[in-house]
């Protein structure tokens, strides 16, 4: 039985679509694959259960029979670090984790372990990534972000902690890099991981539609109440747009796939959206100061059944919030899920991650 760690050198590096592409992937060669995240920091309440988002979404889009409880043995909730810290029980997490990644491992044939951000991520209750690596006998494959001298000076730091812990590197990956820079990047890129005796298993190229978040992201971000367009809250947004201007003016801003935020008594701005809602360019709109329009502009927003979000805050805290929303996969993105698929498939060499 075989175990792979996937580990990153930041948040945000893509590691959990890699995984689930790499996982979806990995079923064409193995049948029996199992997966776990020993130590997790965003989750969800599921029966009572505290369990990382990551394992909830691994389960369902694999559509895996392992218990949550067991691909998830720890989740670190507010306050667990102060108590860790005023009662250490290293050897209880280890027990804990052990005998999970044991149930998981029973009859498979091959294990992705997800990790927790960078290497160091855990020090503090004395289960780094590397530690776990470690525990379960897992060789690493770090995941970074395009670039040359970036990932790897950011690898180069994370593999001091996993070479401490004499955890063995299987290779490395570099996601979202841009495809006119792919064959450049890589070409010095094995240079200096040949030169560290590192494989460079390949370059996933940038993808901007993993990036889109759809409107139940958006409401969820800004802690908005959807006033009606229910059925159509799973639309990608590709542009944001501020409705500060004249409407003849928004009009020549207007662009596919866009949102608009506008306080809610700028009824001018609202009516020019609905004008042109036929054209799949405004695909929602956000009424902020807890405003509402006139009631026979809220009656046409009904009747033509358009997205709309209330947000008690303003126009700016509302942007601001939107733009730095980190667009998270969900088990209903059947689109995105693919292409996550697709892109380990043709650019990350899965025969030598094999060997």
């Amino acid at each position: 039985m075989r175990n792979i760690f996937i580990a990153a050198t930041r948040q945000n590096d893509g590691k959990t679509v890699i995984s689930i592409g790499l996982f979806l992937v990995l079923k064409k060669y193995i049948e029996k694959i199992g997966f776990i995240k020993p130590v997790g920091q965003k989750y969800l309440v599921i029966d009572r259960e505290k369990i990382d988002k990551d394992a909830i979404l691994l389960k369902k889009i694999c559509k895996l029979e392992d218990a949550l409880e067991d691909m998830n043995p720890i989740a670190v909730e507010e306050g667990f670090t102060r108590n860790y810290l005023d009662n250490p029980n290293k050897e209880e997490l280890v027990e804990k984790i052990t005998k999970s990644y044991e149930k998981i491992a029973e009859n498979k044939d091959l294990v992705l372990i997800e990790g927790t951000g960078h290497a160091g991520v855990g020090s503090i209750f004395d289960l780094n990534n590397a530690e776990v690596a470690k525990l379960l006998n897992a060789p690493v494959i770090i995941i970074s972000i395009g670039g040359i001298g970036k990932p790897a000076d950011e690898i180069s730091l994370n593999l001091s902690l996993f070479k401490e812990k004499r955890v063995p590197i299987k290779g490395v990956i570099i996601n979202k890099v841009h495809k006119e820079n792919s064959s450049i990047l890589e070409k010095y890129l094995n240079k200096f991981f040949s030169k560290i005796n590192i494989k460079l298993f390949g370059l996933i190229p940038y993808e901007p539609y993993l990036t889109q978040p759809n409107l139940f992201q958006i409401c969820d971000a800004i802690d908005g109440k959807i006033i009606t367009g229910w059925n159509k809250m799973r639309e990608k947004i590709k542009n944001i747009i501020v409705g500060a201007m004249t409407p003849r003016h928004a009009l020549d801003y207007f662009k596919p796939d866009s949102l608009l935020i506008t306080p809610g008594d700028r009824e001018d701005i609202i009516l020019a959206a609905l004008t042109i809602s036929t054209q799949n360019l405004i695909k929602g709109i956000v009424l902020t100061g807890g405003l509402y329009p006139h009631k026979t502009i809220i009656d046409l927003i009904k009747k033509y059944d358009f997205p709309t979000i209330m947000s008690e805050e303003g126009t700016y805290e509302v942007a601001s919030k939107i733009n730095d929303l980190v667009v998270k996969l969900t088990e209903s993105d059947i689109d995105k899920i693919e292409i996550a698929k697709k892109l380990v498939e043709e650019n990350i060499n899965i025969e030598e991650i094999l060997k």
